[in-house]
């Protein structure tokens, strides 16, 4: 029968020589994996980037056009103002003709 001895200097010599086994390098496949969770990551940081960056374009592209429209608004306005004093002028002057006939 065998010994706890040889038993116990079976089990260490094992584990001696698995400790001393050399790593495997990854193989193709593996590599490949790695390589496309890498790209992976760096394609999802540029579209969060890229997300951020079209959100703040949009944002002061809305400020832009805000303040455009309420240029436009208030040219509008003093055009109609003038139209307004205009047609006064010109129902004002049609009075004064009539009475002066």
């Amino acid at each position: 029968m065998i010994s706890t001895k040889s038993v116990l200097a079976v089990i260490a010599l094992g584990a001696v020589l698995a400790g001393c086994q050399k790593k495997e390098e990854p193989g193709p496949a593996e590599q490949m994996g790695r390589k496309l969770d890498q790209a992976t990551q760096q394609a999802q940081e540029a579209a969060k980037d890229t997300g951020e960056k079209l959100q703040k374009a949009a944002s002061e592209a809305g400020q832009q056009l805000n303040k455009a429209t309420e240029v436009a608004g208030k040219k509008i306005e003093e055009a109609g103002e003038k139209i307004q004093e205009k047609a006064r002028e010109a129902r004002d002057k049609k009075d004064d003709d009539k009475a002066a006939k």
